[in-house]
């Protein structure tokens, strides 16, 4: 089901991204509010019934569907509001994506011990449940879209002179050329390869820290992980559910961080960053293990967590910056396929390595470093990738009176806003504090909830 859903996001992104653009954004939240929490009720009547497919089809097909069109619809929203801070605006909007989970996971627990019974565990009424707060939200935030008009710009704010940044356009390129263009694969052929990696580790990353320190992270330095007993092992497994946590941590404030550099440094030299800096974390993790530094381990992993997280939400301003913004929800739908194959290639590679060195007698404890070169020549290729990626030809520009053509139309839909909503007027007004508080409250409570079961790593 989990694998199901990532692969139909990346599907239903690349399918239905230009009806968005079309549509707007406030109809794609609509029905990816019906699609995700229509799919969390057909999953809770298959649990009901015990029918596994309908599971399948609730959370993994529909589920999906409504996962992608969620994913995207404010990334291209909010792409036009902040031409300025591009990168600021999909950070925002992807690290509210992954810091989701922070909410999510242990609302979930919350909600299963609650309604658990001496007949039932709770699951079924669970995802009723959890339907219902998905849907209030959003719901909310669908009908909280707007779109700038055309022209519009932040108060104090004039674009770059054309020419002052070779890798951002001033054109715009239509849907249907974009994939056409060697600048699409390459930015598609550079994210997979970044996700791939990043998802690899994610995969590893608990049955990574117990076998590489085993007895070491309760106090039995001398102890193997194969030499520990239930109990033990059980403690093992606590503190690297400890470990996943603060990786969420860093995978989330990447996302935002990485980004908002972005719009200092450019897109293409923060990729750089990620596949230089990658490829050295990636391949000293086996030393940084077999000195048993479990710090220095740690905080590698953590960055390179970040810098996964920082590909997503850097990827939709560089697609802005290279493909112009009328496009680019659309665009970036169809590039979310990269996630999609990554999904798969990562967890494959790494389990695949991972019983082949075990079946080969290799110990748990240096099983993973071959891993971990494979998954950095992954970020050598990577590089090459995003080194390849150059200005596009005017040829794969619209004209200006095409452009002028489908603005007209977008601005029919009524979601273009009348307002002076400019940056340099934002004033903190009732509705403001009110709408802050109601995602601010939700994520501080997730990541308190986090760094309490992250604390137990460095008792």
């Amino acid at each position: 089901m989990y694998t199901l859903f990532f692969v139909l996001l990346g599907i239903a992104a690349a399918t239905w991204g230009g009806w968005l653009e079309r549509a707007g954004p406030r109809k794609a939240g609509v029905v990816s509010a019906v699609c995700w929490c229509g799919g969390l009720l057909i999953s809770a009547v298959g649990i009901m019934t015990h029918q596994l497919w309908m599971m399948w089809l609730g959370s993994g097909v529909i589920g999906g569907i409504g996962l992608g069109l969620g994913y995207i619809s404010p990334v291209s929203t909010l792409v036009k509001w902040f031409p300025d801070r591009r990168g600021m605006a999909t950070g925002m909007a992807i690290m509210g994506f992954g810091g989701g989970a922070m909410i999510g996971a242990p609302l979930a627990n919350i909600l299963m011990n609650q309604f658990r019974t001496s007949t039932s565990v709770g699951v079924w009424q669970t995802f009723i449940a959890m339907a219902a707060i998905y849907f209030v939200f959003m719901i909310g935030g669908a009908f909280g879209y707007r779109l700038p008009p055309v022209g519009w710009r932040p108060k104090g704010w004039n674009p770059p002179a054309a020419g002052a940044n070779a890798m951002i356009t001033h054109g715009q390129v239509h849907l249907r050329d974009a994939h056409k263009t060697k600048q699409f694969w390459l930015i598609w052929s550079l994210l997979c390869l970044n996700v791939s990696a990043g998802i690899g580790v994610i995969g590893m990353a608990s049955p990574m820290l117990q076998e590489i320190f085993g007895g070491s992270l309760i106090g039995l330095p001398d102890v193997k992980f194969t030499a520990l007993n239930a109990d033990q092992r059980g403690m093992v497994a606590a503190i690297a559910a400890g470990f996943t946590g603060l990786l969420s941590l860093f995978n989330i404030g990447g996302r935002f961080f990485w980004a908002s550099l972005s719009d200092k440094i450019g897109r293409k030299m923060t990729y750089y960053t990620f596949f230089v800096l990658g490829i050295v974390l990636y391949a000293s993790a086996p030393w940084l293990a077999h000195i048993g530094s479990k710090a220095l381990f740690v905080l590698a992993f953590g960055i390179i967590l970040s810098m996964y997280g920082g590909g997503f939400s850097t990827v939709p301003a560089y697609l802005a910056d290279v493909f112009g913004t009328q496009f680019v929800g659309a665009i970036h739908g169809r590039l979310l396929t990269a996630w999609s194959t990554a999904g798969i290639i990562g967890p494959v590679v790494v389990n695949y390595i991972r019983e082949a060195q075990i079946s080969a007698g290799v110990p748990r404890e240096t099983v993973y470093d071959f891993t971990m070169y494979i998954l950095a020549g992954m970020l050598v290729a990577g590089f090459l990738c995003n080194l390849a990626v150059k200005p596009l030809v005017d040829k794969w520009f619209m004209k200006d009176e095409e452009v002028a053509a489908l603005q007209a139309r977008q601005a029919a839909t009524g979601l273009v806003t009348g307002g002076d909503m400019g940056i340099g007027a934002w004033k903190l007004d009732v509705t403001s504090v009110l709408a802050w508080l109601v995602v601010g409250i939700p994520i501080c409570w997730g990541i308190w909830i986090t760094l309490r079961s992250a604390f137990v790593l460095f008792r």
